[in-house]
């Protein structure tokens, strides 16, 4: 009898005296959600996560020990192409299209970028230095800040992040390995900062799969990379990122002296670059959140202070900030102050400059909740629509899930309506 693609889990399951059907009643799930984790069709979200460690008595890291994918189970009853990324006949260097994806590879790809963290930050924090910097290769350092610049691109561009694993990983590792030869004190800063810049790649990969515990394990070393490189708006764009873990949590007080020290290096880094306002940015959500108006107010007023730079504000993936996001930032702050008119107009605002799809569905789904507030059905089912429709088009729902699992509780007491149950039901599929 197939015992699924994820044995372990059900196997702690059932040691903890759980059915599928008890477990998906303690969680406040679906069966069928419970079977889906189990066959590997679909991970656990974040508030989901905690309870499952709860009930199941093991620690996040453990949790994620229970969600790998079964290799043996894979030999057996996986496709043949799934088969083959196993024996070791699939080249990770390539980005690989959403439809030859699969579980199995994935996880691969993860593990093998989780040991090259492990390697990186002792490299990072422990160097092999020489005086004469006869061993620098400036050349090679300047190829690889190139390739971190075209790989924020591509994850930009691809519709699911997932399959920028590979290419990450192997980049992660070409780094690695310089950082293991010996350079001159100005060489490792140099690595130190390209490091800094990928491993905040790699969390927001993480963060799209809806993998937290790996992300912030990434915010944290890039943090350190940064730090090391004495690259000051490198490093508070890290804390920034670290933060919005904590934002997605709702523990905004425990992000607010982070997010402060943030502030506090931005203004020792580039002027010429947008990091400050950024971080203003994500104080004044912070704030919000608080239900602070006034503290708000005055970041968000920072924040607009973007519109006065000239040049070149952002150097690479790792910030991307600009006057483009003022009226998507104005917005979620008055949706969470309660301000429904104001919220609204910034929001439409903001749709008709947001080109990428992790954006849009973000600001749909504010766009949806809005509406529940105003108790205007058409409204939720339009703009909560069109965001499941973007989810389930990139596969990458980490972003915006968890908005969307919000304005499902939101529709519950809607459910005898049968447009509305519809929509629960295709929040609840992703």
């Amino acid at each position: 009898m197939t015992t699924g693609r994820r044995p372990r889990l059900a196997e702690r399951r059932r040691t903890c005296g759980f059915t599928q059907e008890s477990l998906a009643a303690a969680l406040g799930a679906d069966r069928s959600t419970v079977a889906r984790w189990e066959r590997g069709q679909c991970d656990p979200q974040l508030y989901h996560r905690f309870k499952l460690c709860e009930l199941l008595q093991v620690s996040r890291e453990e949790l994620d020990e229970l969600l790998m994918i079964d290799a043996a189970w894979m030999q057996v009853h996986a496709p043949p192409a799934q088969r083959r990324v196993l024996q070791g006949r699939v080249i990770a260097a390539t980005v690989v299209t959403p439809d030859v994806d699969s579980d199995g590879l994935e996880d691969m790809n993860r593990r093998g970028l989780l040991r090259l963290l492990s390697i990186a930050g002792t490299l990072v924090a422990v160097p092999d230095l020489v005086t004469d910097g006869s061993l620098d290769d400036s050349e090679q350092i300047g190829q690889y800040e190139q390739l971190n610049s075209h790989l924020w691109q591509v994850y930009a561009l691809s519709e699911s992040k997932r399959t920028v694993y590979p290419v990450v990983r192997q980049q992660l590792g070409l780094l690695t390995g310089s950082l293991d030869r010996a350079h001159s004190s100005a060489a490792h800063k140099r690595l130190c900062a390209a490091t800094g810049d990928l491993l905040q790649l790699a969390g927001e990969i993480f963060f799209d799969s809806d993998r937290y515990t790996d992300a912030a394990h990434c915010y944290k070393l890039a943090a350190d990379a940064s730090k090391e490189a004495e690259a000051f708006d490198l490093w508070a764009c890290a804390l920034t990122r670290h933060a919005y873990l904590g934002m997605y949590e709702r523990r905004f007080e425990d992000v607010t002296p982070i997010l402060e020290g943030a502030a506090r290096l931005a203004r020792r880094g580039d002027r010429q670059l947008s990091t400050r306002h950024w971080v203003a940015a994500v104080q004044a959500e912070a704030y919000a959140g608080l239900g602070d108006l006034d503290a708000c107010q005055r970041a968000l007023d920072e924040a607009e202070q973007v519109k006065a730079l000239t040049g070149r504000a952002m150097p690479g993936g790792w910030l991307r900030f600009d006057d483009s996001r003022l009226a998507e930032e104005r917005g979620t702050c008055y949706a969470a102050l309660g301000r429904a008119d104001l919220a609204s107009e910034a929001l439409i605002k903001a749709l008709d400059t947001a080109t990428s799809p992790r954006r849009r569905g973000s600001i749909l789904t504010d766009l949806a909740a809005l509406g529940m507030q105003a108790r205007d059905l058409d409204r939720v089912l339009d703009y909560g629509g069109q965001a499941v429709e973007l989810a389930e088009q990139t596969g990458s729902s980490g972003y915006i899930g968890r908005k969307l699992q919000d304005l499902r509780t939101q529709l519950a007491p809607l459910a005898s309506n049968s447009r509305a149950a519809q929509l629960s039901e295709r929040i609840a599929e992703l």
